[in-house]
């Protein structure tokens, strides 16, 4: 009796398993941390390695790309179809420091895979664990379809320095954009609600930051001598902070809040319907309530509303016991956390018009801004991202549901220099500890996600509807 297409997918997983754990460990043992000067030629390495593993997978193209930081690497396999969509895979092959005496229980680069079911290593789901899953699951594919080449033109880009600020990325992606150039762009560095509720982020906020120096008088001054007849930095900072938000812990910057996508009323149903407990939710913010923009659920809040947060303070003395002056300087560190239609440079002139218009005279100040990061979305009816839950849903047999990320990343460079929907498949989820000691991967979702990928490549030639890139 033949196999259908979904069985033939699975026997092929399961027949070559073991070899993929084998080869997902090794992979591992690289400690390509790129945050640590000391690493720099083991990310090399984690870079080479992959490359050469690309290419043992099928990918006729499998090149390791330098950058004025850490390498990345691209590869390439074309369809053979001209009507077939370009697909832009992307991930990370740097990890996160780790060390056992951290509060890891074993080695964190010398993975240990425990009751058969998940492996422990830093990397197993951020993000090598994901990455790798693509290499399976586009042989998987073929074996199931009879095909010599994938359903889509697909490519993929490895970045080797997103643990560290990706500081070299959109670079990255501004000289390379011919060769890089998708339809849509898949990014396999996020995660599922739960173990037992598979989900697909549709979008990430994005990041504007700053620092604030106010300065006052030209050195710390008595209180008694100058008090209330000269401006205190210090209370300047304090009311600019004071003013960020109005009684509905709404951002008062004028603008701030313009041209914004606002919730749908099926998203808002769809967020709603997720098993979701505040109180465990709490606990892991270790908090001890909530607080947030008025009209808005905690989800609401963290996924889909712009935020403003003081990050740090600081100015006047700080030692123990009293000291009676004026200080000469203060300091605050903001951040400000983007929605879809926001445009980072439009928020950060629109702060310092703000900050601007609240300093007193007598009181100077300086603003620098940090590199920003723009949010993405994509809406629950495109076509690609309803190509990836139908994926999703086949691999794990029930529904798939929606999510968005509060963090950013630089998934949104690559929709912003490309013009391609950002579209999410991972199956890492919370209790991985991801950045933590005892990072692991639960090894029956990482193959879900090898199963979804063998599927999804097929679901997208399928179902295309624009013009291949």
């Amino acid at each position: 009796m033949s196999l259908t297409p979904d069985s033939a997918v699975r026997t092929y997983i399961e027949n070559h398993r073991a070899a993929f754990l084998d080869d997902l460990a090794e992979w591992l043992r690289i400690p390509s941390v790129s945050a640590q000067p000391a690493h720099a030629d083991d990310v090399r390495r984690s870079a080479d390695w992959l490359a050469a593993k690309l290419g043992e997978t099928g990918f006729p193209v499998s090149e390791v790309w330098p950058t004025a930081g850490a390498p990345a690497v691209f590869a390439e396999w074309p369809s053979g179809d001209p009507a077939a969509p370009t697909v832009l895979v992307y991930g990370h092959h740097d990890v996160q420091p780790a060390a056992r005496e951290d509060g890891w229980h074993t080695d964190p680069f010398d993975p240990v895979v425990v009751d058969g079911t998940r492996m422990y290593a830093r990397g197993a789901a951020d993000d090598k664990g994901q990455v790798f899953f693509h290499t399976l699951g586009v042989r998987a594919h073929l074996a199931a379809t009879g095909r010599t080449a994938p359903a889509v033109n697909l490519k993929l880009l490895i970045e080797g320095e997103e643990e560290s600020g990706s500081a070299h990325f959109r670079e990255l992606v501004e000289s390379r954009a011919g060769r890089l150039a998708a339809d849509v762009v898949i990014v396999s560095d996020t995660g599922m609600w739960s173990e037992t509720t598979p989900t697909v982020c549709t979008g990430m906020r994005g990041v504007a930051d700053c620092e604030i120096e106010l300065y006052g008088p030209d050195q710390d001054i008595h209180s008694g001598s100058f008090g209330g007849a000269v401006p205190n930095p210090a209370t300047v900072a304090a009311r600019l902070v004071a003013a960020l938000h109005d009684e509905h812990e709404r951002v008062t910057i004028p603008g701030f809040y313009d041209g914004i996508a606002e919730l749908t009323d099926t998203e808002r149903q769809l967020i709603a319907e997720l098993p979701f407990d505040e109180a465990q939710w709490l606990r892991t913010a270790k908090s001890h309530g909530t607080l947030g923009e008025a009209g808005y659920s905690t989800l609401e809040r963290v996924w889909a509303r712009p935020t403003a947060e003081l990050n740090g303070i600081g100015g006047g003395y700080q030692g123990p016991g009293g000291k009676t002056i004026i200080p000469k300087g203060a300091s605050l560190k903001l951040s400000f956390r983007l929605v879809s239609g926001q445009d980072p440079y439009v928020v950060e002139a629109a702060v310092k018009d703000w900050v601007a218009a609240q300093i007193p005279a007598g009181i100077r100040h300086e603003i620098v801004f940090g590199a920003p990061t723009r949010p993405c979305l994509t809406p629950l009816e495109h076509p690609a991202l309803q190509s990836v839950v139908r994926a999703m849903g086949r691999a794990f047999g029930e529904k798939v549901r929606y999510t968005r990320e509060g963090g950013s990343g630089p998934a949104a460079d690559l929709q912003d220099v490309l013009g391609a929907p950002v579209l999410f498949l991972g199956v890492s989820v919370p209790s991985d500890g991801w950045h933590a000691p005892n990072e692991k991967v639960e090894i029956d979702l990482l193959l879900k996600g090898v199963e979804a990928t063998a599927y999804l490549w097929g679901d997208l030639a399928e179902n295309w509807t624009g013009s291949p890139a």
